[in-house]
């Protein structure tokens, strides 16, 4: 019999607690989750984001009703438990229900504090804690003009600017001389206030509510100083109160939160307690990075692992409003020990301040300029002794200063505070579970999953680890533009666009200059509609595609010749193993794809390994027509049916170099028995007596998909036309980063069908084909060769 393990909560610190325990030993416990709100678990670091209706409340759900169901969680919600029966284990619900339980987790949470004053309680006073309280400020502000909120603190704040940003006029009313006076100091809290004012924020510094008036609605307030205020609306953002009614009922243990020990134990043998109703070692945690670590500590605990004690959390903080890039962590204040180190630029309107002691870093406060913010957290968090570094750098020339490349950080470097993943946990992942996406990355690790303020970092630790190799999702384009793929490139044809800058400016990009995102992509839909006019963006491309060449894990590249259809020869052969051993390249290996690699090879010796080789790039780098796996075929084989080795070679001559919107697989089998695998290639031959069936749209990686028989063909010839309509087919329709499985899925496989067998269709597409290869580069590696201001410009240490 399974333990019967019951959660009080449903928020994000008891939710994550169970999903840590589900991966430790998901058959353990028969897990009962009560939850008091009517939604599934949600993000609520997110409900500023939907207050500035920049996400919607099904965006922020992190567990769908269907998670609960796969995982055979009973959830009771909309039930809020009222007592608990520690003696008896049980606990029983609002309705009446009663659950029995052998372990019981309290995750209560907290309650956002109400000022006890006169008119509180009046229709029109809100808090700010959940989805409900969030669509009670939005309907006011459909219906009311002024709002004050009470508190200028971080939760305070990211309200006050969704309230302005549905039309409202807002003024925050502050008990403090500045804003968040515990995360900021005074400097970057005027600077911070200074910033919200030239957004519409109003600000009355300095002022203590002393009533709420209004009959049957609020209608103002009057402060202790005798000054009063209109509004429609007022938000209480004063602080949160742990959740501790239940508790009590229990008999356990408290003080201003439920007291818990290093493991997560409460006063009774058989509750625990997560999140924001614990207190431990005299501190209560309202971020949610700190309840993440209590809850892996607790399923450590709860499956039998051994398991460091909870000791306590560095807690950093960041403001979710547009404009305003702040970031702190830590101890923030001078005292008796502590000293700073301090940076205003007047002209950029930055400010950076460390705060010190005993040589170690205490705190940071960054403001307008927080690209340091994890480099800072992790000397702080990791209590290194400063003095290797300069303490205060002035008028350096760009590129001098400390370097943010993700790709020289060491794996112990955190990149998600708010769930502690670090690079090394991300770069495991990508790499062990082929993830090409950062929300590839949020699934399996969590990084990013809470307030999204690393995923620009994961997208560069993802970007650093496979070279550029990123997903887009196949139905958009990016932050930049709502265009989707479709409107851009029929706007590039009807408005006869030749550049990426004109793409910008004539489709109004909010970004006059594109993002990593989009760039790659504008590039290649200029590519294949205007092949003659469009003079390619190298700069717009993915580093591999930059390099030629494949960047590896720790800074160097791949080297990897053309064999066309995996045929070499002695002489090829001798001329890799002189330059492997010349340049001591520490690995040379056969690839997937038949060809030999030479691995872990300096930038600056590509070019001359190139020039020595006097071989062609096999284009193992690119988003292109990739290498033509063969088998022997039937000039060696005695089940070869066909000259797979000549098919193979003929169809890598015709496409060699020609871009396509992700990488394009193929392999030519010589019978059935498909020794090359050509049931998973983008477009795969087998060979049979009566000639060559043809598969396409067959995907290997993380989700393996078996290529689909479009037909037989009889004659090499015939293979070779239905390949090339087939690519530029892809090339016009797909979207930039989309596979050839998921192309095929959106448009129908009947459909690409159709277009592939109808001989007309087939002859103009081979027309529009031929543009592009009339047009393509040769072999890039010898362009690099032959020019010294490319080798300077991109091959030179330092340079990229």
């Amino acid at each position: 019999m399974k333990e019967k393990l019951l959660l009080i909560g449903n928020g994000m610190a008891g939710v994550r607690t169970i999903e840590e325990i589900l991966e430790r030993d998901p058959d353990k416990y028969e897990v009962t989750i009560i939850g008091e709100e009517s939604y599934p678990n949600y993000n609520r670091i997110m409900l500023s984001n939907v207050l500035q209706k920049k996400m919607t409340v099904d965006e922020i759900i992190t567990n769908p009703l269907t998670w609960y169901e796969e995982n055979q969680i009973q959830l009771i919600n909309h039930d809020p438990a009222v007592k608990l029966d520690a003696e008896n284990k049980c606990a029983t619900t609002q309705s009446g229900k009663e659950i029995f339980y052998d372990k019981c987790i309290l995750a209560t949470g907290s309650r956002a504090f109400i000022l006890p004053v006169e008119g509180s309680t009046l229709p029109g006073v809100v808090g700010f804690r959940t989805i409900d309280d969030t669509e009670a400020m939005l309907d006011a502000a459909k219906s009311f003009k002024k709002a004050v909120v009470i508190g200028g603190g971080l939760l305070g704040l990211e309200a006050a600017k969704g309230l302005v940003d549905q039309g409202m006029d807002v003024t925050v009313v502050h008990l403090e001389k500045w804003l968040m006076e515990t995360q900021l100091d005074a400097k970057a809290g005027e600077m911070l206030k200074a910033d919200l004012e030239k957004q519409g924020l109003k600000f009355l510094m300095e002022k203590r509510t002393e009533k709420i008036l209004g009959t049957d609605r609020v209608t103002g307030m009057t402060f202790s100083d005798g000054t009063t205020i209109e509004t429609d609306l007022i938000v209480m953002s004063v602080g949160i109160r742990p959740e501790v009614t239940l508790a009590r009922t229990a008999g356990l243990d408290i003080n201003r939160g439920i007291l818990v020990n290093d493991f997560m134990h409460t006063s009774n043998t058989h509750i625990y307690a997560v999140g924001e109703c614990v207190e431990h070692n005299g501190l209560v945690y309202g971020l949610v990075a700190p309840l993440f670590e209590q809850g892996k500590v607790l399923a450590d605990v709860l499956t039998n692992r051994e398991t460091k004690p909870y000791q306590g959390s560095t807690t950093f903080t960041s403001l979710k409003v547009s404009g305003c890039d702040l970031y702190s962590a830590g101890e923030i204040k001078e005292c008796e020990g502590v000293n700073s180190i301090e940076a205003f630029d007047g002209i950029n309107f930055t400010y950076k301040k460390i705060f010190i002691r005993e040589n170690q870093v205490v705190g940071v406060v960054l403001y307008g300029d927080t690209a340091e913010g994890n480099r800072y957290y992790n000397i702080l968090r990791k209590k290194e002794i400063i003095d290797g570094y300069t303490p205060v750098s002035l008028l350096h020339m760009a590129g001098e200063e400390a370097s943010t490349d993700v790709g020289e950080w060491s794996d112990d470097e955190m990149i998600c505070g708010c769930n502690g993943v670090t690079k090394g946990t991300i770069v495991n992942a990508i790499n062990e579970k082929e993830l090409t996406s950062v929300a590839d990355v949020t699934k399996y690790t969590k990084a990013g999953g809470s307030c999204g303020k690393c995923k620009t970092v994961i997208g560069a630790v993802l970007e650093h680890t496979l070279g550029g190799e990123i997903v887009s999702a196949p139905t958009g384009i990016c932050s930049c533009t709502p265009l989707t793929r479709d409107q851009i490139v029929t706007q590039i044809h009807a408005k006869h666009l030749t550049s990426s800058e004109e793409v910008y400016k004539e489709l109004d990009f909010t970004n006059a200059e594109g993002c990593p995102k989009c760039r790659p992509a504008i590039n290649f839909y200029l590519n294949v509609a205007w092949p003659k006019e469009h003079e390619d963006e190298r700069e717009s491309r993915y580093v591999n595609e930059r390099m030629y060449g494949n960047i590896q894990n720790d800074g160097t590249y791949s080297v990897i010749p053309r064999m066309r259809g995996g045929k070499t020869d002695p002489q090829q052969l001798i001329l890799i193993a002189k330059v492997a051993e010349k340049y001591n390249v520490p690995m040379v290996k056969i690839t997937g794809s038949q060809r030999i690699g030479l691995f872990g090879v300096k930038k600056e010796d590509m070019p001359k390994i190139w020039e020595e080789l006097d071989m062609t790039a096999a284009a193992a780098y690119a988003k292109a027509v990739r290498s033509v796996k063969t088998c022997v075929g039937a000039n060696f084989c005695r089940f070869g049916t066909q000259d797979s080795l000549g098919l193979g070679i003929k169809l890598e001559q015709r496409f060699e170099f020609i871009d396509t919107p992700h990488k394009f697989k193929m392999g030519v089998s010589a019978c059935p028995r498909s020794c090359v695998e050509s049931g998973v290639k983008d477009f795969g031959i087998i060979g049979v007596e009566n000639g060559f069936q043809i598969y396409i749209g067959g995907n290997g990686g993380t989700e393996i998909k078996e290529a689909q028989l479009l037909t037989t063909a009889e004659t090499e010839e015939e293979v070779i036309e239905i390949c090339g309509a087939m690519l530029q087919y892809y090339r016009e329709t797909g979207v930039y980063a989309e596979r050839t499985a998921p192309w095929i899925d959106r448009l129908g496989f009947e459909t690409v069908k159709e277009v592939l067998l109808d001989a007309e269709h087939r002859k103009e597409l081979i027309v529009r084909l031929d543009e592009a290869v009339a047009g393509r580069r040769g072999n890039p590696w010898e362009e690099v060769v032959n020019s010294q201001e490319l080798q300077n410009e991109m091959y030179t240490v330092g340079r990229a």
